[in-house]
């Protein structure tokens, strides 16, 4: 289930207090001239100490991500099913040639892939020569040298066109370590994923296409609308969990 869009300037200030014990009080009616070099050298050992222990803890000159089993040994697109939304929208094409390229670095793995969607238009399209056509968008990139959470966090209102602050955001909860669905108009939906240092999408696209069986000019007339794609939103998600298995196993 999706949850409620999120609201802009969701972010809110996180107040901080100042903990202040009382470690260095003397006992009553005893007053004790202080050694600055003692103190100084206490602080100084501390600090050394939590610095240590920092690196030892969190390993920050050699920490990565966690890929969680995930793999890109070879290209996935033509495995990609498309379940849920070939029985609510329309099966994948068969025929079609996938275009797709498949990145192995020691740094990122990556692929990404255009999937058409068989076209449902019959009757209408013989007629009038219009049809809507819908193609999923798969994108993966397995970062295995930093953690791309920050920069999740950061793109979240970018879109293949640039940064869009009108875009609409919804967060998807049980999926990954964090999932939203960004809509920038009813024809363009897709789901991001974050988990450890793996990022997926799933992008699902609608556009209106002309075809004549004439060569000479035609007068097209205007399209037929573009359908809107928040019912399909539920198949995008099941198709996506589908997707993070496969490239488990």
């Amino acid at each position: 289930m999706i949850s409620e869009p999120e609201m802009a300037g969701e972010f809110g200030t996180v107040d901080t207090h100042e903990v202040m014990g009382g470690f260095d009080r003397e006992p009553a009616g005893v007053r004790r001239p202080r050694r600055p070099w003692l103190w100084a050298l206490g602080g100084a050992v501390t600090a050394s100490a939590l610095w240590a222990a920092s690196l030892f803890l969190y390993d920050v000159g050699d920490r990565k991500p966690d890929l969680h089993g995930y793999r890109l040994g070879q290209d996935p697109c033509p495995a990609v099913q498309l379940k849920s939304i070939g029985v609510a929208l329309a099966p994948r094409e068969p025929t079609t040639k996938v275009d797709s390229g498949l990145l192995n670095h020691a740094a990122l793995d990556q692929i990404q892939c255009l999937l058409p969607l068989r076209s449902r238009a019959g009757t209408e399209r013989a007629e009038s020569g219009w049809s809507i056509e819908y193609t999923v968008g798969i994108m993966v990139a397995l970062h295995k040298k930093t953690d791309p959470g920050a920069e999740f966090e950061a793109r979240r209102r970018v879109t293949d066109v640039g940064f869009d602050p009108e875009a609409r955001l919804e967060t998807v909860p049980d999926l990954g370590d964090k999932a939203y669905l960004l809509t920038r108009d009813e024809s363009n939906a897709e789901l991001r994923v974050v988990e450890g240092g793996a990022v997926l999408s799933l992008t699902l696209s609608a556009f209106t296409q002309y075809m004549s069986d004439d060569h000479g000019e035609v007068d097209a007339g205007e399209g037929p609308d573009i359908p809107d794609l928040s019912p399909y939103r539920s198949a995008m998600i099941s198709d996506m969990r589908d997707l993070m298995s496969s490239l488990k196993r």
